[in-house]
């Protein structure tokens, strides 16, 4: 018989190794489908290189869908270290972006580092708040976190979708529903040609990776993700524990979706995230949960992003392409983390003690 056991014998080296092996057999795996689909593969990576690093304006496309895809990767990363699977990424993102864009109508005139600071807050809160609704479900009556985050999703885009349709539809909009454009006191400065939000997003991935590592909260929260039992025996304060984690994991998320309505959009809109907020549970699995190399995933697959684009204009090819890749890297690495973690190993079949036979034929 064929059993899976834990695996303990591996070295970090050979968890790289591993992991390493997955991306290049991905790669591989990818050229052999494009060859099927009579497509030259060294071609359709150079475009997507191209496509996405191409030209300084290709350059900062990429950064600008890589920075919300980072601050949702590292909200989910908190809430997924406590093994709190939080699927609703998406929705604290546009509760984020609401907040944000209720400040910038309530106080139209504050002077632009005020009225920012106010909109980060907003957004941080409001998108706390929202998380915490499936936190506090789960402590109280033991729901499943997914299915509520995963519907939480929707409500908060049909949300804004009201809004955008109603009551904060533009009248100067030309029939056209929309809510109107920020004003320049709302709008993010931009560093180097790119808004600013790209220096936030390295800050709070280092202090993400300082507190798991190194803060008694960071270590509170591995612990009730490795065995809730044992965290109370260690004398830890799960509920508060959870709360404070989950509000942090929205807030940030929150966080994402005030910088794409202030520095992107400059407005609200109910289809501004594009599915970053699931694209962020895959970076966020693909970086082993580790802050720092959340930054680096969440930048390639935004090159794949964009460069999925230009690979629809350039060489006529669906940007599903994209897509198609993701897939398979997204396959072969999370069934690399099968290998890092467990091993086959063969069982043999207990033989029936001989003497016990003899007396049963007897009898």
């Amino acid at each position: 018989m064929i059993r899976t056991v834990t695996q303990r014998t591996l070295t970090p080296l050979q968890k790289v190794f591993v992991r390493t092996l997955a991306i290049i057999l991905a790669i591989i795996s990818s050229m052999l489908i494009m060859l099927c689909l009579k497509l030259n593969p060294f071609t359709v990576y150079a475009k997507l290189i191209v496509g996405s690093l191409g030209s300084a304006y290709r350059f900062r496309e990429t950064v600008n869908k890589a920075i919300p895809l980072t601050m949702l990767s590292l909200g989910t990363c908190i809430a997924f270290k406590m093994k709190f699977w939080n699927i609703g990424a998406e929705g604290q993102f546009y509760m984020g972006a609401f907040g944000a864009t209720w400040m910038v109508f309530l106080f139209p005139t504050l002077p632009k580092a005020l009225l920012l600071i106010l909109m980060a807050i907003s957004a941080f809160v409001f998108a706390a708040l929202y998380a915490l609704i499936p936190a506090t479900l789960k402590i109280k009556w033991g729901t499943s976190e997914t299915l509520v985050t995963l519907m939480l999703n929707y409500v908060a885009q049909k949300w804004v979708g009201y809004l955008q349709y109603g009551p904060w539809r533009d009248p100067a909009g030309n029939g056209f529903p929309r809510i109107a454009r920020f004003s320049q006191n709302a709008i993010l400065p931009k560093v180097f040609g790119i808004h600013i939000g790209w220096i936030i997003t390295l800050v709070i991935a280092v202090l993400l990776f300082y507190m798991i590592r190194r803060t008694k909260f960071g270590y509170e929260i591995s612990v009730i993700g490795e065995s809730r039992e044992t965290a109370r025996y260690a004398g830890i304060n799960v509920n508060l524990t959870v709360i404070l984690a989950i509000a942090l994991s929205g807030g940030i998320c929150g966080l994402a979706g005030m910088m794409q309505a202030s520095a992107i959009e400059n407005s609200l809109t109910d289809n501004m995230s594009n599915g970053l907020g699931f694209t962020s549970v895959i970076t966020t699995w693909l970086s082993a949960l580790n802050p720092l190399v959340m930054v680096f995933v969440s930048f390639l697959f935004s090159m794949l992003l964009q460069g999925g684009s230009f690979l629809q204009s350039s060489m006529q090819i669906p940007a599903s392409m994209a897509e198609i890749l993701q897939g398979i890297i997204i396959f072969f690495v999370l069934g690399s983390e099968f290998f890092v973690r467990y091993k086959f190993v063969m069982v043999k079949k207990a033989k029936s003690d001989s003497r016990v036979t003899e007396e049963g034929k007897k009898c």
